[in-house]
């Protein structure tokens, strides 16, 4: 993450996600209108916007990861550009505020509760 600043989270958003759509098709890709409609939001302070080439997670349609320096990773997919964006930043601000990113079950956003795709331990983390 270098270049962020300390204390900053990323929402990487697959913007090659086809959702289903075929190869030829000329409309604009559901992972780029999320990267989109996510762009025209008010991101809080911190909270950086990255998109992406792919995150290898094509069967579980448009997918984000969430990630900072010394936090948790989070995968989570099937998300919507069309209504997900709130959604989004809601949780990103709640992932931003976790001093590790482990943000309580409860407190999440019901769709990331239901579509967490993975997990990952930070980089930095102990032996």
């Amino acid at each position: 993450m270098s270049g962020a600043p300390e204390g900053a989270v990323e929402i990487l958003v697959c913007v090659k996600c086809r959702q289903g759509q075929p190869a030829g098709d000329a409309d604009v890709l559901p992972g780029a209108r999320l990267h989109d409609a996510l762009a025209g939001q008010n991101l809080p302070a911190n909270i950086r916007l990255i998109p992406v080439e792919c995150l290898s997670n094509c069967t579980a349609g448009v997918t984000i990861a969430l990630r900072g320096p010394g936090r948790w990773t989070y995968v989570y997919g099937n998300l919507d550009a069309a209504t997900d964006a709130p959604v989004i930043v809601d949780g990103a601000t709640k992932y931003r505020d976790a001093p590790d990113g482990l943000v309580p079950w409860r407190a999440r956003p019901d769709h990331f509760r239901k579509n967490c795709i993975a997990r990952i331990p930070p980089l930095e983390a102990p032996e």
